[in-house]
């Protein structure tokens, strides 16, 4: 059973943006990839054919793609970024002092702030699993994954405006 804390949340534009691409990889994608390995194999001997193997791994890089996007189609939470209520939460932007340094950054898919300067944390992340939930002035400590043990203070907590 899934909750609210693992559900992706995405903007309608975002969600537009990944339907499309999923679209356009989907047809026009997989057929221009087929080309490509086509007019490769036809090359001859496909041990030593470059461009076949290109064009292979580009396929698995796609499908891989399209598979990420379906389930996050699939599952996501769509809507306007929630308002803030000084409460981290999946889609509101977080002003933290991360071991000893501010950080601001949003909380959520990365998928959500494309074309924006602001670092992305995953809900599931170690640092997104250690403050979601969290309030203003409220402080946790996750695990890096050198061992370290990390501490949080969150300072801010912020709609996303985009």
């Amino acid at each position: 059973m899934s909750t609210d804390a693992q559900v992706p949340f995405l903007t309608q534009e975002a969600y537009d943006r990944l339907v499309a691409e999923l679209e356009h990889l989907s047809t026009v994608g997989r057929d221009e990839i087929a080309k490509r390995i086509e007019a490769a194999r036809e090359e001859g001997d496909l041990k030593e054919n470059g461009g076949y193997h290109a064009a292979k791994d580009e396929q698995g890089k796609q499908e891989a793609r399209i598979r990420t996007l379906e389930g996050l189609l699939k599952t996501a939470k769509v809507g306007e970024a929630p308002a803030s209520r000084g409460i981290v939460e999946p889609g509101t932007v977080v002003t933290a002092v991360v071991a000893g340094g501010e950080e601001v950054f949003l909380l959520g898919s990365r998928e959500i702030a494309v074309g924006s300067d602001l670092d992305v944390y995953s809900e599931a992340s170690p640092l997104g699993q250690a403050i979601l939930g969290l309030k203003v002035g409220e402080k946790s400590s996750y695990e890096a994954p050198n061992g370290r043990d990390i501490s949080v203070e969150i300072v801010k907590v912020e709609t996303y405006t985009g």
